[in-house]
């Protein structure tokens, strides 16, 4: 996941493969609201689509950024979405 000052975006990747499988990127949903909820939506909508495509389990990659705020959002929404981390 990537986050900026403005923007949220996230990628699902084989890395077996060395694919990216699946990406979102905030602006281009054009979600409203605070930056939590956005974030909180995006992750939902994220899981929504990786899971159309069978994928059930992933493992979160936070890079550098603290698990808090935005970032804690948006996976708390991928978990509500149905994704397992």
């Amino acid at each position: 996941m990537f986050r900026s000052h403005q923007w949220m975006s996230a990628q699902l990747i084989n890395d077996t493969l060395g694919r990216t499988l699946f990406s979102i990127f905030e602006r281009q949903e054009k979600l409203s609201g605070l930056p939590a909820d956005r974030a909180r939506a995006l992750g939902k909508l994220f899981a929504l689509r990786v899971k159309t495509s069978g994928i059930d389990h992933v493992v979160f990659d936070r890079g550098s950024y603290a698990y808090h705020g935005r970032v804690a959002a948006f996976a708390d929404g991928a978990r509500e979405g149905g994704l397992e981390f």
